[in-house]
């Protein structure tokens, strides 16, 4: 049986103290830098997530593989992340966000190791495994951890925070990647040095982190695919009717965009091909606080508009060879996927039940990753077979589709998109 949306939950302390959480009645709620110190983990493991972007082309020079392969390797990155969201929001929601947090944290050390001394396509993709299913953990636990620590009062600043530290910590991780290796010795050894010492950080903050865990949690399966209380289908469907493209075109940046560059400038700058993937997720973050106060239909609405303007552009800049043009597609997906973010963990935030909210969170996730990983994919292989320039015509083609219907479906579901008072 569902669990009632109006029914206190009872939380234990996972380290066994006996306090329950933050945002349970009765309890003295988390002050605010612990909501901002909540959602570091997150942070820190998406600094990871796309960290080896710039490195690639150093990796085709050394191991040499087509861009075909290149995005198989990214694909098992998604790979990772979806089967770690169909059991990752389940236990959390079970078991505690630590219970969780802890063990991700640990593979997202061991793939910074298997990174660092990488020197066969093999050693990537199982790099990239551990990745995926490390950040499948944090954007199902961690996210619904910082919620937690928000407490019930404090939704909306645990929406901004926990959506702006997946992407802001994503274009991180390409920016230090392309300095460090353009600026130091060992180009594909010291950037996940330095972000095995970060992961450090997150894992202390996870384990002093104000969490507990629920003394009644849902029944059913441990391992499925992630949804969402009856009733809130509707949120879930709009959330991920505009957070899947614009995704998907972030995705098409990391993967192809080093490639994009190459052809345009004739340049493999890891310093370069980095910060282009830093600006991106940076709109990403800095559009999401200028948006948070919008209605959340106008949020989504706009997050598709982002996306479709990012996809001309981009069809823009392979026909014209311009790379301002291709810095402008990058912003405008960075921002569909910000406002589609922050648009769909708010729904789910306001309508969720906290004992449901980590499989929620993986629900959404599946359901933008997974586009996310199948066109980037098909477009690299046509890319092989009919070149750049119309292989990502193609691509911008399709995605520009999915995301003028999924604003159309928000349009249309006005009376469906919950508002706070």
């Amino acid at each position: 049986m569902l669990e009632s949306r109006t029914a206190p939950v009872k939380a234990v302390d996972e380290r066994g103290s006996g306090v329950g959480r933050p945002s349970e009645a009765g309890t003295s709620p988390a002050p605010t830098w612990w909501v901002w110190l909540a959602a570091w983990p997150v942070t820190a493991v998406f600094i990871l997530s796309n960290a080896a972007t710039p490195l690639y082309v150093l990796w085709q020079r050394e191991i040499g593989f087509s861009k075909g392969t290149l995005t198989v390797v990214f694909a098992f990155y998604i790979v990772g992340l979806l089967g770690s969201l169909l059991v990752s929001g389940v236990v959390s929601d079970r078991l505690g966000r630590r219970t969780v947090l802890l063990p991700a944290l640990a593979l997202a050390l061991a793939a910074c190791l298997v990174f660092a001394t990488a020197s066969t396509v093999a050693a990537l993709i199982v790099a990239r495994l551990f990745t995926g299913i490390a950040v499948g953990a944090v954007v199902s636990a961690g996210m619904a951890a910082v919620t937690d620590v928000a407490g019930p009062h404090r939704k909306r600043l645990a929406a901004l925070l926990a959506s702006c530290a997946m992407v802001f910590g994503a274009g991180l991780g390409p920016l230090l990647a392309g300095i460090l290796s353009e600026t130091l010795p060992a180009p594909t050894v010291t950037v996940f040095i330095v972000e095995m010492a970060l992961l450090a950080t997150a894992l202390l903050a996870v384990l002093r982190m104000p969490v507990g865990r629920p003394a009644a949690p849902a029944k059913g399966a441990w391992i499925r695919v992630p949804g969402v209380p009856h009733g809130n289908g509707v949120q879930l469907a709009l959330g991920i009717a505009v957070f899947a493209p614009g995704i998907t075109a972030t995705s098409f940046v990391l993967s192809l965009g080093p490639s994009l560059l190459a052809g345009l400038l004739g340049t493999t700058s890891r310093i370069l091909s980095g910060a282009m993937a830093f600006v991106m997720f940076l709109a990403a973050t800095g559009v999401q606080f200028a948006v948070q106060k919008l209605p959340r239909r106008t949020i989504l609405t706009a997050g598709a508009v982002s996306t479709t303007l990012s996809m001309v552009t981009l069809v823009t800049t392979v026909r014209t060879s311009s790379v301002p043009v291709l810095i402008a597609s990058a912003l405008l997906a960075g921002a569909g996927q910000g406002m589609g973010q922050l648009g769909g963990l708010s729904l789910l935030n306001s309508t969720v039940p906290a004992q449901r909210l980590a499989e929620a969170n993986a629900a959404l996730n599946v359901g933008g990753y997974v586009p996310a990983g199948i066109l980037p994919v098909s477009a690299g292989y046509l890319s092989d077979a009919v070149g750049l320039t119309n292989g990502a015509t193609v691509f911008a083609t399709v995605l520009m589709s999915l995301a003028v219907i999924g604003g159309l479906v928000v349009v249309a579901s006005r009376r469906r998109v919950p508002e706070p008072a």
